[in-house]
């Protein structure tokens, strides 16, 4: 028996909107960025660093004629769209083949700003990428752990908060990185219980009451810092991070080698906590309770799985992930806890989770986008464009990008059902 799947057609007035969007993307590129590089410079990119083994050649690109033509083709992807309209599947593809080329177009314009035209390191900027999407990774597997067992986690931000404080003391008195990484697990942890035990045991609004545990990590340990840690900096406060560790062989792979192999032990536990909780969600009966429980409670409840169970279990494991991806702020990187250390990352992480519709892989690319978004406006502060770009607008480039992507979403995803509902047992 043959199951065909039927495509329900895309509305008109839909498809004028998304195409000309599209379009226009293509004219920024074409005009601004293509006609807009100085004629005649070339663009090149540091692809390995400068005491690489293995020697990998800048790739060198001819700015203005790159921009043309990646908005021609940008063009193309609109015109058809406005005119036929691509699948639903092929959609995807084509928004993100457009965010690809228009983001080469821009790196190419920045890259003829100085007098003879400059290198931008592309390999510095995808290391700092993923550096700054980590915390992103954890803190968004941490919201899909929670909402895909029906529970709203906007709690993620006083997670990280606490995890990032636990991890600096306990680190710094046990003079212990690991002990720190542990106590951070904890720490997190406790903040997932407590979002378990008032949501699913008094059914307390669940995105009221994630505002309020931000509010209680952010004060509380507000207060312990002023009042103990940075008084006392060297006994309290003086925890040093991760050092980067290069895995043999794969360390010396260019490229990827540099860009993935050669980090701390945070970024290599994120590696694992990515594979294990898609291949644990989808392909394992703990996945499959996970599910039906974020889905219809009530038929998890009459084939004898323990609604309750599933949901204080999740929580408090989101909870865990989240208080790791606070230790990777602290511990993993600066080596010293300072007052609201977080700074909205939370948010950012539970953005990517409805970014990526509730699936691991999605709410990872939508952190990665958001970190390229923050590594962005980093390497731009110190590259001489042929425009110059407020410093001001730079700092708000991965909260645009944040706001963007989901306000795009908006009536296009679908939450698990039960997400955000308590569950009643009659």
């Amino acid at each position: 028996m043959v199951h065909t799947v039927v495509q329900v057609p895309v509305s008109k007035r839909r498809r004028v909107i998304t195409g000309g969007a599209i379009f226009l993307v293509g004219l920024v590129c074409a005009l601004l960025l293509g006609m807009g590089s100085r004629s005649g410079y070339d663009a090149s990119f540091q692809l390995a660093p400068a005491d690489a083994s293995i020697k990998v050649p800048n790739l060198t690109l001819p700015a203005r004629l790159t921009g043309v033509l990646l908005g021609l083709v940008v063009i193309s992807f609109g015109t058809f769209h406005i005119v036929r309209g691509f699948s639903k599947r092929s959609m995807r593809w084509v928004l993100a083949a457009t965010g690809i080329c228009f983001m080469v177009a821009f790196l190419c314009w920045a890259a003829t700003g100085g007098s003879k035209g400059g290198t931008l390191d592309l390999l510095g900027l995808l290391q700092q990428s993923i550096f700054l999407a980590i915390p992103l990774i954890l803190g968004a597997l941490a919201g899909v752990l929670c909402e895909r067992s029906g529970v709203i986690n906007v709690a993620i931000e006083g997670q990280m908060l606490a995890g990032a404080w636990a991890g600096a003391l306990f680190g710094t008195l046990a003079h212990n990185l690991g002990l720190g990484l542990l106590a951070a697990v904890i720490a997190g942890g406790l903040m997932g219980l407590l979002l378990a035990v008032f949501a699913i045991r008094y059914y307390v609004n669940q995105v009221i009451l994630g505002v309020v545990l931000n509010v209680l990590a952010l004060g509380l340990t507000g207060f312990i810092y002023d009042a103990l840690m940075q008084p006392n900096q060297d006994t309290l406060n003086n925890p040093g991070f991760f050092a980067p560790i290069k895995i043999p062989v794969l360390g010396d792979i260019p490229i990827l080698g540099p860009l993935l192999f050669n980090a701390n032990v945070i970024v290599y536990l994120t590696y694992i906590l990515i594979v294990v909780v898609d291949v644990a969600l989808f392909r394992t009966r703990w996945g499959l309770r996970t599910r039906a429980v974020g889905e219809h409670p009530e038929a998890a409840d009459t084939v004898g799985i323990n609604v309750f169970r599933t949901r204080y279990r999740n929580v408090v494991y989101g909870g865990m992930v989240a208080g790791m991806a606070g230790a990777f702020l602290t511990i993993g990187a600066v080596g010293a806890f300072s007052k609201n250390i977080s700074s909205g990352k939370g948010f950012i992480a539970l953005a990517a989770v409805i970014f990526g519709r509730w699936s691991p892989r999605g709410a990872i690319g939508a952190a990665l986008l958001f970190g390229f978004a923050d590594a962005l406006q980093t390497v731009l502060s110190f590259t001489q464009t042929p425009v110059t770009i407020p410093s001001s607008f730079l700092a708000m480039l991965p909260y645009l990008a944040t706001l963007f992507a989901v306000a795009g979403l908006v009536g296009r995803v679908r939450a698990p059902a039960a997400d955000g509902e308590p569950y009643v047992k009659g």
